[in-house]
């Protein structure tokens, strides 16, 4: 009985009487980030449709560069040991020219406005598009509604312009096959609400080096040339102009050095690419302004990591996915990633939600109740894939923290991949994702600064770096502290879950897998308690591994309750 009081005391009462740093973190965060920093950072990478090597990404890597030089980051010469604050930009030959846009019209002949323009969509050309020949050109357009490859050999499109409700690019081969100097195309998911937002169109690309060109229509284009091709024979004029030419491909990583295990880092990555505001010239805004901010408390004195802080801006995916790889040793120290993309969304104007996209638990896997997938649209997960680790639930307690504070809504999805996060996990790192959807202006030309909030960057930018903040210099009072939160959240779970399965039994479902889930519940968060051993800097005792031990304990009791009532 003693014991027992010990333990529940060493779970729920340390954390209370010992200073938490948490809150401390929370204050020098919530006065120190300037969200007009970030906002004025997003206005600018914005203006760019950025694709890697081209005049947009490039300016915008060396505006970071600008804003980390202003705050104490100083270049790095040698390796990341030279000095407490320092930046790298990373330059490596293309093996592909770049490309990037720089104007397009389509008239139809016979009518005195265009009939969509690239001052107002310049999603219109795709990524890769060519340019068609100085002045533009004028061809028959020829409309089908069935876009089978069988329907379109039988037409006669020598010198004419294809035009089809498909996305032009899986147009593109069997088009040049039958000579069409280009294809026009619609390709807009439902969740974008093309028939009230009539004027957006997603980015998309296309096949290099084609001599035949794409372009893609809003819905309201569309509509109106389908219309007059409907009435008889319709003439456009295109002219499209892009640029494509050899560069190099940048990649700008900063580093705060830990003071004890400087090899151990948490790593932000934010991409350059794609041409939208909240996506991402948004995640690029924020983490700029959390470095600077993290400069400064620094040189202050202020924060004291004792493990590095990473910042890294570049290439989604591939940027994230060689800075892992590509030297063995520092993915050995790397102990946490996050993935900030489409983090500034006014979410009155967007209908979107902040989201934490999860490691893999067993939502992804049985995804029910208030559990939800959004409509990027679920992974195949299975139970092999699970990734059991307290990272889930640290960072969804502290947004939550931030979200009470700052009335701020945060929700969570099951895991769905697609971002930055991903080459953590695939490199057995725990990574998660800060974002915003669904998006009616996701992808879209419509994706704009007056889309962004900068309010919204502020909660996010809070919320990342004092849960970073904490982790690299956890101590064993912070790890205990996890414990219980994680316990605590675990309890919950588990009878959320009992109470689902509950209802399904009487639904119909089997009561043996029924029992599976729970028991898959209770298994990931038990391996979760036992990954924060590795939380403190400096283990100095057991006292960790006790509470953890304890914990595990009470989960386990807990959930033979709940299977021996679902007999």
């Amino acid at each position: 009985m003693k014991t027992k009081i010990l333990f529940a005391l060493l779970l729920t009462g340390l954390a209370s009487y010992a200073q938490n740093p948490t809150e401390g973190y929370f204050k020098l965060t919530r006065a120190g980030f300037q969200e007009n920093n970030a906002f004025e950072t997003t206005a600018f990478v914005q203006k760019y449709f950025r694709v890697p090597g081209n005049t947009g990404f490039n300016a915008s890597i060396h505006y970071v560069e600008n804003i980390l030089k202003k705050a104490g980051f100083v270049e790095q010469k040698q390796n990341e040991s030279e000095a407490p604050l320092t930046y790298r930009i990373e330059k490596r030959a293309m093996k592909n020219n770049t490309w990037e846009p720089v104007d397009a019209n389509i008239d139809i002949i016979g009518e005195s406005q265009p009939l969509i323009s690239y001052k107002t969509n310049r999603n219109m050309i795709p990524i890769n598009c060519v340019s068609t020949t100085e002045g533009g050109v004028t061809a028959d357009v020829v409309y089908i509604a069935n876009t089978t490859p069988a329907e379109i050999e039988k037409l006669d499109l020598k010198g004419k312009i294809l035009f089809a409700e498909a996305n032009p690019s899986r147009l593109l081969q069997i088009a040049t096959k039958a000579g069409a100097i280009g294809v026009l195309g619609y390709s807009m998911p439902k969740y974008t609400q093309p028939e009230l937002h009539q004027t957006s169109i997603q980015f998309g690309s296309m096949k290099a080096n084609s001599e035949v060109w794409t372009l893609l229509l809003s819905y309201a284009a569309k509509e109106k040339l389908k219309t007059a091709c409907l009435k008889g024979n319709t003439k456009l004029k295109v002219n499209i102009q892009t640029k494509i030419y050899p560069s190099e491909e940048l990649t700008i990583v900063a580093n705060v050095k830990g003071s004890i295990n400087p090899n151990e880092r948490f790593v932000f990555s934010a991409h350059v690419q794609e041409p939208g505001a909240n996506d991402n010239a948004s995640g690029v805004g924020t983490l700029a302004e959390m470095a600077r901010l993290t400069a400064e408390l620094y040189q202050a004195k202020k924060i004291n990591p004792k493990r590095t802080l990473t910042f890294l801006w570049g290439d989604e995916i591939v940027s994230t996915r060689r800075y892992i790889t590509e030297d063995t040793t520092r993915a050995k120290g790397i102990m946490w990633g996050m993935s900030l993309d489409m983090v500034g969304e006014d979410t009155k104007k967007t209908g979107g939600s902040f989201l934490i996209e999860k490691m893999p638990d067993p939502s992804a896997i049985w995804t029910r109740g208030t559990d939800k997938h959004t409509e990027w649209g679920a992974g195949d997960v299975s139970e092999k894939d699970l990734f059991p680790h307290y990272f889930n639930d640290f960072i969804f307690d502290i947004c939550k923290a931030q979200g009470k504070f700052a009335n701020w809504t945060v929700n969570y999805n099951p895991f769905e991949g697609g971002s930055d996060h991903t080459p953590f996990l695939q490199n057995k790192i725990p990574g998660l994702l800060m974002w915003h959807f669904t998006d009616v202006y996701y992808h879209t030309d419509n994706d704009r600064i007056d889309k962004v909030s900068s309010t919204e960057m502020k909660n996010v930018g809070i919320s990342g770096l004092t849960a970073a903040y904490t982790l690299i210099s956890a101590d064993e009072n912070t790890a205990i502290a996890t414990v219980a939160q994680v316990k605590t959240d675990a309890l919950i779970r588990l009878k959320t879950e009992f109470e689902l399965s509950k209802k399904a039994i009487i639904g119909g479902k089997l009561p043996k897998d029924e029992k599976h889930i729970i028991e898959v519940w209770a298994k990931w968060y038990i391996d979760a308690l036992a990954t924060v051993n590795k939380m403190p800097v400096k283990p100095q005792t057991t006292r960790v591994g006790s509470a953890i031990k304890f914990a595990s304990s009470e989960i386990e009791k807990q959930t033979n309750v709940y299977l021996k009532e679902l007999n």
